[in-house]
């Protein structure tokens, strides 16, 4: 088999989400309003612990998103943009800090910076999707699952204030 230097992609993507994305972009949200509900409802160490939990899950789920932005990226028409690495890092920054902050003991800020981060995600990853440096089905699929994210981590700063 011969190497190439280059390659040539044609890619056909649909707007329609697929299935996988669905089970892999909503799975990772139930542990978000689970870990609110149960926060509210046991105002105690487990309680704590739970909230503990799902910041550190929050972290997670913000450090991978920075890395789907990057690896969008490597099959972008022309290269990766300005645009898209600049996420990478500002998602990977709030990412990192929050985690920071968690681990410092300093939940409401990493609370705050969670927040941030997974806004960006629903305002920008719809935007991405429709000038193609994202797939087009993150467009229907963002502006639905990350709010349950947002939501749930307001939740427990609530809590927290």
């Amino acid at each position: 088999m011969k190497r190439d230097d280059n390659r040539t992609l044609n890619v056909s993507e649909p707007r329609r989400v697929p299935w996988l994305s669905i089970v892999l972009g909503y799975g990772p949200m139930v542990p978000f309003a689970l870990g609110a509900a149960f926060a509210w409802w046991r105002r105690d160490d487990l309680g704590e612990a739970v909230l503990y939990l799902t910041i550190l899950w929050g972290c997670a789920i913000l450090l991978f998103l920075s890395g789907v932005r990057r690896g969008v990226s490597f099959r972008t028409e022309g290269g990766p943009t300005f645009i898209q690495i600049a996420t990478m890092f500002g998602l990977f920054g709030l990412g990192f800090l929050a985690l920071l902050s968690a681990s410092l003991g300093q939940t409401v800020a990493a609370l705050v910076l969670l927040i941030a981060g997974f806004t960006a995600v629903a305002i920008l990853d719809p935007i991405a999707a429709r000038t193609g440096e994202a797939p087009l089905f993150f467009a229907r699929l963002r502006p639905l699952q990350i709010p349950i994210a947002i939501l749930s981590l307001c939740a427990l700063l609530g809590l927290k204030l």
